[in-house]
């Protein structure tokens, strides 16, 4: 899949990015680049290969290091609570900011 110079100049439009002539150029050949390493890395047959958690897993056994799933944490939601301006059913209350 490459891309032409209207393809990157639309990219560049959308990423509010001003390109000169020669930037342009080297952005497309760069693009280009990057997705002709993503279709070489699709040809490889991946059946059967299980995902890595970490590269190291690959060339040497790793444990997880896995906390147990606690509460460490007293509930201070009361406390919290206290500097709410505004509050409703235990919950914060704010401005609109969004129409």
């Amino acid at each position: 899949m490459a891309l032409s110079e209207q393809d990157t100049r639309r990219i560049a439009q959308l990423a509010r990015l001003e390109l000169s002539d020669a930037e342009q150029a080297a952005m497309t050949t760069q693009l280009n680049s990057f997705f002709e390493i993503v279709e070489r890395m699709r040809a490889v047959d991946t059946t059967g290969v299980e995902p890595l958690y970490t590269p190291l897993s690959a060339v040497q056994d790793v444990q997880l290091r896995l906390r147990d799933d606690a509460v460490t944490e007293a509930d201070e939601r009361t406390a919290n609570m206290r500097n709410a301006p505004v509050q409703e059913a235990g919950l914060f209350l704010v401005p609109k900011v969004i129409e």
